[in-house]
């Protein structure tokens, strides 16, 4: 599922009187309510699951194309882990 299907799904889900550009807008203020968030701490939202940010350490590595090693800075992703909500759904 993409986003344009996504935002199709949440049309859907808010009933005939919902427009597109109403799905999509909120679907937006969600993405970056979250985004915004979890720059400073956990987002929990129960049954669906938990968004962190975790840090990963320099580390050394090799170039695939040329079999060189390199060295990988230390870096921040985002971590999600699914809630029991959503795990019982698979």
């Amino acid at each position: 599922m993409n986003k344009g299907q996504l935002i199709d799904a949440v049309q859907k889900n808010l009933g005939k009187d919902a427009s597109r550009a109403t799905a999509d807008a909120a679907l937006n203020a969600v993405i970056d309510s979250i985004t915004k968030a979890v720059k400073k701490e956990n987002v929990q939202i129960i049954g669906f699951g938990t968004f962190s940010v975790v840090k990963r350490a320099a580390r050394d590595g090799i170039n695939p194309q040329t079999g060189d090693k390199i060295k990988i800075k230390a870096s921040k992703s985002v971590k999600f882990k699914p809630g029991s909500k959503l795990k019982a759904s698979l």
